[in-house]
């Protein structure tokens, strides 16, 4: 633990100049104590390293001198190429080794790119996951990433839309994938090659028993096949729609004139058409198909009536609705 934080402090000095003993501290998260009795031992090492006294003052290499030790571990170039994404590395467990690939990255380059490379993180930031919803509870994020690491099957107790919506299933873990800020673990068993959503997953047994990729998959191949099967069976019908100006906005759709817009767009299911039309208000008037108009029109008239009644007495609020204890 201890020759890490050296080798840090040392690539810290290398990459950022002077530094204070308080600085430095707070980036290895250690005493101003700690600190001196490692610049000692840096210095004892025969690394040429000096200190300046007052308040400009601070811990500096010789001018000139670069550290050999920019080898990276296994664990530091797998996340290397998590890089744009420090939380999902965080999520895996590789937060502290990110952090200190990037060190050992900025300390191998140039003077000139290591500015660049900087000037990027300065002004450059991805932030995947959706503006709307928490983020997923994802307990079982690191188990499902170490079996995919060690490719070791592991057993899923998994949680599903459809009947039974519990299931427990041997799979061997191929890849994760994020998608918009969700997991999904890519894996093998006995229906195939499927994906599971890792907030979905209730238990995550690992076995011993290691196994072997199928010849000739490939992680991004198999998801982009998948993404473009979804899309095939997301949108199986067509709705025939008239949209007022905002309505066609919207929706996205190219307004005729300054009128009605008339527009066929596909539709997921009559279920899923009926609650999106819906949100469009008086905007949209569903044309066909008859099913999704009269599921719209009977919602339109319960709405209607529960609103010609008024408020109702009980739930009013000033009608001697009972208050909840405090």
């Amino acid at each position: 633990m201890r020759a890490s934080r050296l080798v840090t402090l040392l690539l810290l000095l290398q990459n950022r100049g002077r530094m204070t003993a308080r600085q430095l501290a707070e980036e290895l998260e250690v005493s101003v104590r700690t600190v001196y009795r490692d610049v000692e031992a840096l210095g004892a090492a025969g690394i040429p390293l000096y200190g300046d006294a007052g308040h400009a003052g601070g811990y500096r290499l010789v001018d000139g001198y670069r550290t050999r030790l920019t080898g990276l571990t296994a664990d530091e170039a797998q996340a290397a190429f998590l890089a744009a994404l420090p939380g999902p590395a965080a999520e895996l467990g590789l937060g502290e080794a990110l952090a200190t690939a990037r060190l050992k990255l900025r300390a191998a380059l140039p003077a000139e790119l290591r500015e660049h490379a900087e000037r990027i993180q300065e002004r450059f930031l991805l932030d995947a996951p959706g503006w709307y919803g928490d983020a997923d509870r994802t307990p079982h994020l690191a188990a499902a990433a170490a079996a995919v690491w060690a490719r070791r099957a592991v057993v899923l107790r998994y949680r599903r839309w459809r009947a039974p919506e519990e299931i427990e299933r041997r799979v061997e873990p191929y890849g994760l994938v994020l998608k918009a800020g969700r997991w999904y673990l890519v894996a093998d068993g006995p229906p195939g090659i499927r994906s599971y959503r890792i907030d979905q997953i209730l238990e995550l047994r690992p076995l011993e028993e290691e196994f072997a990729v199928q010849d000739g998959f490939d992680l991004t191949r198999h998801w982009n096949s998948y993404l473009a099967g979804f899309r095939a069976r997301l949108h199986t019908g067509e709705a025939l729609l008239r949209l007022t100006p905002e309505g066609a906005r919207r929706l996205g759709v190219a307004p005729a004139g300054g009128g009605w817009t008339e527009a066929r767009v596909p539709i997921e299911s009559i279920d899923h058409a009926h609650g999106e039309f819906l949100r469009l208000g008086a905007d949209v008037e569903v044309m066909a198909p008859a099913e999704l108009r009269d599921r719209v029109a009977e919602t339109v008239r319960t709405l209607a009536t529960r609103y010609e009644e008024g408020p109702r007495a009980e739930s009013a609020p000033g009608r001697g609705a009972e208050r909840p204890h405090q």
